[in-house]
């Protein structure tokens, strides 16, 4: 199994860590277009495989996309981060011409690979490599869902003051602060409904928390946050490596499900051998299918800013 990840900085290094560190790859791939740079990153976490007890084989090339030929998953995290106040839709303009030519040139070397688009705005970025590069669109996953949904987790646990093992919950639509719709109703600790044991007013105010997880994030760090989005990021790639046939929400696209059509936005999926293997349909009350239109007209607003 050859996991390719594009991009070398601080969310692409913490994907190869997680990724290797589960032992499940036989080679990860980092590639950056700065000199040296990737190199660097995979000479050092080479240097943790004793420590770490892993056997993965980690390599960094500039530039040279003939190194990631033959890779089964590829993960896109090419592109400029969001700095304080700067929502994920201001980003579009560089990274829709970086992702383009990133998936282009992964799919030259390895056509038949899988697709986890990291870059923001990582729905339309989604959405983006559906248009341009003809893979199935069982093979083009956004992670963005995935991330939402642990840290909605998170912030469930934190209210509840319970371990984060005891919580369950999940975060569809759209990966940005006004579009996420994180699912309290469903929301469990041990299978009891969270309503069991909150208030609504403090189920509110974990549901804004987590909308705004991100940029919360960034005006701490100055920067986007690395850790989580790399544990998600690895958590995908190996419900597809091992064919786990694992559900997490993911930017997917649709065609009629939940009444959406030509959009990618998050949904819960299963995940196993060759990406996607179904899209789940869950009911929704009738408030959050009004929610999740408008988080749905938020993306097809930034996808329109697209040059297809």
């Amino acid at each position: 199994m050859k996991v390719t990840v594009v991009g070398a900085g601080a969310v692409g290094a913490s994907c190869a860590e997680y990724i290797a560190i589960k032992d499940f790859a036989s080679e990860v791939v980092i590639l950056d277009i700065k000199e040296g740079f990737a190199e660097g990153k995979a000479m050092d976490l080479m240097q943790t495989a004793s420590l770490n007890n892993f056997d993965t084989k980690i390599t960094g090339t500039t530039g040279d996309y003939s190194k990631t030929a033959g890779s089964d998953i590829a993960v896109i995290t090419s592109g400029i981060p969001r700095k304080p106040g700067m929502t994920r839709e201001e980003l579009i303009g560089i990274n829709a011409g970086i992702v383009k030519d990133v998936s282009s040139n992964l799919i030259k070397h390895s056509p038949d690979v899988t697709i986890i688009v990291v870059s923001n705005p990582m729905d339309t970025m989604t959405y983006l490599v559906h248009k341009t590069t003809g893979l199935p669109k069982n093979k083009i996953i956004g992670m963005g869902g995935a991330l939402d949904s642990a840290r909605f987790k998170y912030r469930l646990a934190e209210a509840l003051g319970a371990p984060i093992s005891d919580v369950d919950g999940m975060v569809i639509g759209g990966h940005s602060d006004t579009g996420m719709l994180p699912l309290t109703r469903l929301a469990t600790r041990n299978s009891v409904p969270v309503s069991k044991f909150l208030a609504e007013d403090r189920l509110e105010q974990v549901k804004e928390d987590t909308k705004v997880g991100g940029a919360t994030l960034t005006k701490l760090l100055g920067t986007s946050a690395w850790y989580a989005p790399g544990a998600a990021v690895s958590g995908l790639v190996q419900a597809i490596a091992c064919d786990q046939k694992k559900m997490f929400p993911c930017s997917v696209l649709l065609d009629g499900e939940y009444g959406l059509s030509d959009i990618c936005i998050g949904a819960p999926v299963i995940l196993g051998k060759n990406g996607i293997k179904e899209i789940v349909e869950i009911e929704l009350t009738d408030a959050e299918k009004e929610k999740l239109q408008e988080s749905a007209e938020g993306v097809r607003k930034t996808n329109g800013l697209l040059e297809l």
